[in-house]
């Protein structure tokens, strides 16, 4: 399982991929040390509107999903997942080995940044915190989904990108029930309700909000567990 997860990492550690994602992160960077300088009112209040709007809407789900979407829907789509699925291991350690090399690459590109950006808007501790904890469930939710959308269907990221833009980004402000299928609504709650803020967004409870983020994840983990049980390999 370690050389399984160190051939996965460095399959999707691409120098291009990388340095394109990484100038993600520093944009965030950038403008959350632009809005410390210009928004001396009211920081925290700024920049956690920051990290809702760039971080949890965009940075967060578009890093997790070139990483978790490719980790086994890109063997899958070239023939070489054969010789993962021929490894006399159980399947869900196969899955589980794939997302912790998904999360290896995604966790760093994301939490790092977008800590960082939190700290340069002059929002505290408990904004940084709160950053944290929303960006790390948020990714480890993500990658559980985009993991099986990759293993299920062929051009997963095109798939994945009108997920995060249309779905999220305009379907689910229709309403509250359509709202809780975007884990951006949870992911913008657990930051509202840990920062103490209100322009984040914290729709629910921060407990639901959790749970919701970590049933998804579990839930994309054991969808991605059954897809490739039974799917056929050539």
């Amino acid at each position: 399982m370690a050389l399984l997860w160190r051939t996965l990492v460095g399959a999707g550690a691409g120098r291009g991929r990388l340095i394109g994602l990484a100038a993600l992160g520093v944009v965030a960077v950038l403008l959350g040390a632009n809005l410390g300088a210009d928004a001396p009112g009211g920081p925290l209040e700024h920049g956690a509107a920051l990290v809702s709007a760039y971080g949890l809407s965009l940075l967060v789900p578009v890093v997790t999903l070139v990483f978790a979407s490719s980790v086994l829907g890109d063997p899958s789509e070239d023939g070489t997942l054969v010789y993962l699925w021929l490894q006399p291991v159980p399947r869900w350690q196969l899955v589980l080995t794939a997302l912790g090399a998904a999360l290896t690459l995604a966790l760093p590109l994301t939490v790092v940044p977008l800590a960082l950006a939190a700290t340069a808007s002059g929002g505290g501790l408990r904004l940084v915190t709160a950053t944290v904890v929303s960006c790390t469930i948020g990714v480890i939710a993500y990658a559980g989904v985009f993991a099986w959308l990759g293993l299920r269907v062929r051009r997963a990221l095109l798939w994945g990108v009108l997920y995060v833009l249309v779905w999220e980004g305009f379907v689910a402000r229709a309403g509250d029930t359509v709202a809780l299928l975007a884990l951006r609504t949870s992911t913008r709650s657990v930051l509202g309700h840990l920062s103490g803020t209100t322009t984040a967004g914290a729709e629910g409870s921060l407990v639901v909000s959790v749970a919701i983020l970590l049933l998804a994840g579990a839930g994309g983990f054991a969808l991605t567990v059954r897809r490739l049980t039974r799917q056929e390999v050539a």
